[in-house]
């Protein structure tokens, strides 16, 4: 590989000509051996690759086939112009979610080279197009393209489209990326990767949610049609747009249609170009924090908030855990997003009930479990500071509160949501007695099943209880749950029987009587487990630390 002159041309020569005359192939090689260096790392990592690689393939190749059969259908436009508009936006979100998975998205790695941001950008542009990825693209563009082309001119007009839409998905992903590279290599960008497997449950709930709409609906994929004119005017989907638009004869709407395109296509890379000229000229982040020390964060607005003593103490700790930690931010998230989209996708759908809206308690209750286990190791800081059974019932007295104060007024949101989708107000005051006694009793659970069936839970990578812990998990969850299900079998029973019985009037009584519940059964429960917590440090410091 040729490396670039490190000394500055001379006063009548063009300043650096050959690195940019060179660069787009120097660039492709270097694409090409990084993708052959990471296959040499490991032999399962090369099997991955190659599985995944197969994968993709057999997916373009079947969507391909799928678009082309797809020709002269009378929804065959809609479906593809939606179809390149969901692909853009995968090409959008993919780097903010895996800023690591190509070393050449980051282009701080090159700030050191004496290397202008325009022929940097046709560089990194062309060895983009290197990759499963962009064939995978490419096979998606060219279907959607024969789907809609009719004619020899929609068949000139999709030659031209199909590269654009292949080019404008790579820039736009290389804009993000570039736009961004500073918090996507920080800890806090970090933690989007983590989060990325709650952005594909959200969108295949939406998915599912859309083609059940459809699947009932008498217009059938007509039901698109709104959206997909909507969206035929936003790059890259106006590109293939252009092409139907070619085919109908509407010349004029065509034009207008790919010149977006291209004008889109061309302000990315002026974005992108001016993205790498502000990262190779400005100091980062650390930098600046270095030069100016007394830029210091002011603490301690939380604190005021917090009830005095260990309880406080222990409640601020507790929820800045879940604020930094990245493994604990995105259980909470993961679940707070379930939790959510389960009860009101079902009201959505008109198949649900108010009361699914206990299932939101149920999820964030589950975070009352292994408490001690997200310490791991670090839990003998904690341990020394408990020297009796009030210590540690402060100390599990202080976890609850910290998750009392995100899940409370959370379950009642989302109970108020339920109810007002499907209009059963009446019903309302029973759903959220039911689901703060439901609250209390996990809470009481969790707190004992933490003393009892503590485990570690691995920092690093996906797995969240320590080789030889998965019996503990299943213990520890399963039986809490069926104990905290037990416990509100009382309010359950009342409710049945109110409903029963034609006293559906008093109903209402069911929410002070379900939230004293709650409360009554969380604080016995903390004082049953807090002896057992006492007594077992040793043990529940061994067990937390194995990961």
């Amino acid at each position: 590989m040729t490396h670039p002159p490190t000394t500055a041309p001379g006063p009548g020569a063009a300043p650096l000509a050959p690195v940019a005359t060179g660069l787009v192939p120097v660039f492709v090689r270097l694409k090409l051996s990084l993708l052959r260096n990471g296959l040499r790392q490991s032999g399962g990592r090369r099997a991955a690759y190659v599985a995944s690689a197969a994968f993709a393939l057999l997916v373009a190749a079947l969507q391909l086939l799928g678009l082309v059969l797809l020709r002269g259908e009378e929804h065959a436009a809609t479906v593809s112009v939606l179809l390149v508009a969901v692909l853009a936006l995968g090409w959008a979100v993919l780097p903010l979610f895996f800023p690591s998975g190509d070393e050449t998205l980051d282009p701080t790695r090159l700030v050191m080279l004496p290397l202008r941001p325009r022929p940097l950008v046709r560089a990194l542009l062309v060895s983009s197009l290197v990759g499963i990825g962009p064939l995978f693209t490419l096979c998606l563009a060219l279907g959607t393209a024969i789907a809609v082309a009719r004619g020899g001119a929609a068949v000139a007009v999709g030659a031209v489209a199909v590269p654009l839409v292949l080019l404008l998905c790579v820039a736009l992903a290389r804009a993000v990326a570039a736009a961004n590279i500073r918090l996507l290599t920080s800890r806090k960008g970090r933690d989007l990767a983590v989060l990325s497997g709650l952005v594909i449950a959200v969108g295949a709930q939406l998915v599912n949610f859309g083609a059940q709409r459809i699947g009932s609906s008498d217009a059938g994929l007509g039901e698109l049609d709104p959206a997909a004119d909507v969206v035929g005017w936003i790059p890259p989907a106006s590109a293939l747009s252009a092409v139907h638009e070619t085919g109908e004869a509407r010349y004029g709407i065509a034009a207008a249609q790919l010149a977006l395109s291209v004008v889109a296509l061309v302000l990315l890379l002026r974005l992108w170009q001016r993205s790498l000229t502000r990262l190779m000229t400005t100091p980062d982040g650390s930098t600046l924090a270095a030069a100016e020390p007394s830029r210091t964060r002011r603490g301690g607005s939380l604190a005021g908030l917090l009830p005095p003593g260990r309880t406080g103490t222990v409640m601020e700790r507790t929820l800045r855990y879940v604020w930094r930690d990245p493994k604990t931010k995105a259980a909470w998230v993961t679940l707070l997003a379930i939790g959510l989209i389960v009860p009101l996708f079902n009201a959505l759908q008109g198949t649900g009930s108010v009361y699914i809206a206990c299932f939101a308690a149920g999820m964030l209750g589950i975070q009352m479990y292994n408490q001690f286990g997200q310490d791991t190791s670090a839990f003998w800081m904690v341990a020394m500071t408990i020297a009796s059974t009030r210590d540690a019932y402060d100390e599990l007295r202080g976890r609850a509160y910290a998750l009392l104060v995100v899940t409370l007024p959370y379950a009642a949101l989302v109970t108020v949501m339920t109810a007002a989708l499907l209009g059963a107000w009446r019903s309302l005051p029973e759903a959220l007695g039911l689901t703060f006694a439901l609250l209390g009793a996990m809470l009481a659970t969790g707190a004992w099943a933490s003393a009892r069936f503590p485990y570690s839970i691995p920092q690093e990578g996906y797995k969240n209880a320590a080789p030889g812990q998965g019996g503990l998990v299943w213990i520890s969850l399963l039986g809490g749950m069926l104990c905290a299900a037990a416990l509100c079998a009382p309010l359950i029973a009342l409710a049945i029987w109110l409903h029963a019985s034609g006293h559906e009037s008093w109903s209402w009584l069911l929410l002070p009587v379900g939230t004293g519940y709650g409360a009554a059964v969380t604080a016995l429960g903390l004082r049953l487990a807090a002896p057992r917590v006492a007594a077992r440090l040793p043990e529940i410091l061994t067990a937390v630390s194995r990961g």
